[in-house]
């Protein structure tokens, strides 16, 4: 492995509601300084659910993604609030998005996205074994949930509203996950 580089400093370049600008410059091993500006990480992370309805039916979700303007087919997510583990974190976030609780979750694999810039990172769980339950989430609008046979993935993957890369990656894992088991 090579030798990390040194901080030298960090500074916090600008801050918005949601996001905080760093500048962080650093010395390598080999003497050259930089500078790199990444978004703070902040809080505990987040999950990001597979809910299996049953063993042939994947729930989403449909929710307006303000970046792109528009509505996208995705999973559940959400951040881990404090004192959260991930799994009482989705379990909560199921609640709130679909109505449902499970009773078996499994951690399949922590993601990051986009890590030169951001130190985010997402935690993906399998749920299974849901049982109805709902609870107020954050949403400003009720979200559409919506079965998808395991069967349709391929046609699910083609769709132009179903675009999140990090999801495709989810539903990669799940269905190894999946043969795995078999």
């Amino acid at each position: 492995m090579p030798t990390k580089p040194q901080v030298l400093k960090t500074t916090s370049v600008t801050r918005s509601r949601l996001f905080e600008i760093e500048a962080l410059e650093l010395r390598f091993s080999n003497g050259v300084e930089r500078t790199f500006e990444r978004i703070a990480s902040r809080g505990f992370g987040a999950v990001m659910i597979l809910p299996l309805r049953d063993p042939e039916t994947l729930v989403l979700i449909n929710e307006y993604a303000a970046g792109l303007e528009d509505y996208r087919l995705t999973l559940p997510k959400g951040l881990i609030d404090p004192g959260e583990t991930p799994e009482e974190a989705a379990n909560r976030e199921l609640m709130e998005e679909i109505g449902c609780g499970a009773r078996k979750l499994t951690h399949l694999k922590t993601l990051t996205t986009s890590p030169n810039y951001m130190g985010h990172q997402i935690h993906l769980l399998l749920a299974e074994d849901l049982y109805a339950e709902s609870r107020e989430g954050d949403e400003p609008e009720p979200l559409e949930v919506i079965d998808v046979p395991l069967a349709d993935l391929d046609e699910l993957v083609m769709r132009p509203n179903f675009d999140e890369a990090r999801v495709m990656a989810a539903l990669w894992l799940l269905q190894r996950h999946l043969q795995t088991r078999l």
